[in-house]
C-alpha cells in the first residue's frame, strides 16, 4: 500500500513542463535539478510536494520527448506514484525503470489535496477523502517486480546471476 495526497494537473502535462530542456546543463545535479521539477506547470510544486504524494494527471501525462529525467526529478521530489487517464508509452517505461508507478485510471473523481491509498498489487486506488475506488489495470508481475525492487537498475543488481522466471 503507498499512501499520500493528491497533486492534480490537467491533460497534456509533457515531459518538458515536469523538467524544462533549459535545465539540461543541470542533469548530473541532482540535488539542484529536482528544484526545478513542475515549475512551469506550478510554480508551487518543489514547496508543497511531500514524500508520497502522487501526481494526478488527465490525458496524455508525459508526452514530448523522451527525457529520463522527468520522472526522475518527481521521484527525488518524494512522489510515490502518477496517476492519470492516459501516458505517453516513454514516460511510463521511464517511471517503472526509476521504480515510480505509473498508474492508468480515471482521474475525475479524484480532487486535488485527496489523501488516497493505492494497493499496487490488487489495481485499486480509494480516495480516502470521498470514498471513491478506483481501478488500474493489472502491473505486469516483471514489473512489479521492478517496482517492488525499487527500479530496473537494483533489480538487476540483485537478479543478475539468478535465471529470470518465464
Amino acid at each position: 500500500m503507498i499512501k499520500g495526497r493528491a497533486i492534480k494537473y490537467g491533460d497534456n502535462i509533457s515531459t518538458d513542463l515536469i523538467i524544462a530542456g533549459r535545465y539540461f546543463h543541470l542533469r548530473s545535479n541532482f540535488p539542484e535539478l529536482k528544484k526545478h521539477a513542475l515549475e512551469d506547470a506550478d510554480p508551487t510544486f518543489v514547496t508543497r510536494v511531500r514524500s508520497g504524494d502522487f501526481v494526478v494527471g488527465g490525458q496524455n501525462f508525459g508526452l514530448g520527448s523522451s527525457r529520463e529525467h522527468a520522472p526522475l526529478v518527481l521521484k527525488l521530489n518524494g512522489v510515490g506514484g502518477i496517476l492519470a487517464k492516459s501516458v505517453a508509452r516513454i514516460f511510463y517505461r521511464n517511471a517503472i525503470n526509476l521504480g515510480l508507478p505509473v498508474l492508468i485510471c480515471d482521474t475525475d473523481r479524484i480532487n486535488e489535496g485527496d489523501e488516497l491509498e493505492v494497493d499496487l498489487a490488487g489495481g485499486t486506488v480509494t480516495d480516502l477523502t470521498n470514498g471513491a475506488r478506483l481501478t488500474f489495470g493489472k502491473i505486469p508481475d516483471v514489473m512489479l517486480r521492478i517496482l517492488n525492487e525499487g527500479g530496473l537498475i537494483p533489480y538487476v543488481k540483485k537478479y543478475r546471476d539468478i535465471a529470470l522466471p518465464s
